[in-house]
């Protein structure tokens, strides 16, 4: 199943769950902030409205107008960092992955409307062995059981990141108990549910279905696996998906 801000919002009720459930970011400062590698990438806390733009300067082509509140569960706007630029006048610049089509989008925040944490967490997803695998420092921590999109509305493919974690409060749903959104969109469905077309990690109420090719393009784990994924999962961490 494929979700959305819209379709959570209206068809779970999550709105504001997220208060509380995202750990706060210290302040690490703008210095040695770098591009994702495998040991390590920096999540990007949006403390100000800012301004995306398509090159690292003020008059730079505007992609998107971003909020210190997402738009799903309405906790903290947490991004991921893909690089930086200095520009002449010493300015540093951020380049975010942003949650907005098309897949792999990104744009240039200035760095003083962000706030930063070094994260040692990232996910691989295997679409041909069905798994999710979390790593902490390039170490492989555990490997999960999914489900993945069926052939006509298959899981996209590409670099990603989880753009909220959200606490649906109704663990029996068809989504399980909690939602990870990502940055990525179907590349088949322009709407579903009512929604946009988001795709989202997320627990699931037909566990039978694990390890097929079953959804809309998200990915399903049991609900005991997206809890303990909860347990290391933020906002920001680097999610790459393979192809079939």
């Amino acid at each position: 199943m494929t979700a959305s801000a819209r379709m959570l919002m209206l068809a779970v009720g999550v709105a504001g769950a997220l208060a509380g459930a995202v750990d706060a970011p210290r302040s690490d400062g703008a210095q040695g902030i770098t591009a994702p590698n495998p040991s390590y990438s920096w999540a990007a806390t949006v403390i100000a409205p800012t301004t995306a733009r398509r090159a690292p300067r003020t008059s730079g082509r505007r992609i998107v107008n971003l909020q210190p509140v997402a738009p799903l569960g309405r906790g903290a706007q947490v991004l991921l960092v893909r690089r930086t630029y200095r520009d002449r006048g010493g300015r540093l610049w951020v380049s975010l992955q942003l949650p907005i089509r098309p897949n792999g989008r990104q744009g240039w925040v200035p760095a003083d409307t962000l706030r930063f944490r070094k994260n040692p967490i990232r996910v691989a997803i295997n679409q041909k062995s069905r798994t999710l695998t979390v790593f902490r420092n390039n170490r492989r921590l555990y490997r999960l059981d999914v489900a993945v999109g069926a052939r006509s509305t298959p899981t996209p493919v590409g670099r990603f990141a989880v753009a909220e974690f959200i606490r649906t409060h109704t663990p029996d749903s068809f989504i399980g108990p909690i939602v990870f959104p990502l940055t990525g969109y179907s590349r088949v469905l322009n709407e579903y549910a009512g929604g946009n077309g988001r795709v989202a990690v997320h627990g699931t109420s037909a566990p039978r279905l694990i390890g097929t090719r079953a959804s809309h393009g998200c990915i399903r784990l049991r609900n005991r696996d997206v809890i303990r994924l909860s347990r290391l999962l933020r906002p920001g961490t680097p999610v790459v998906i393979n192809s079939p």
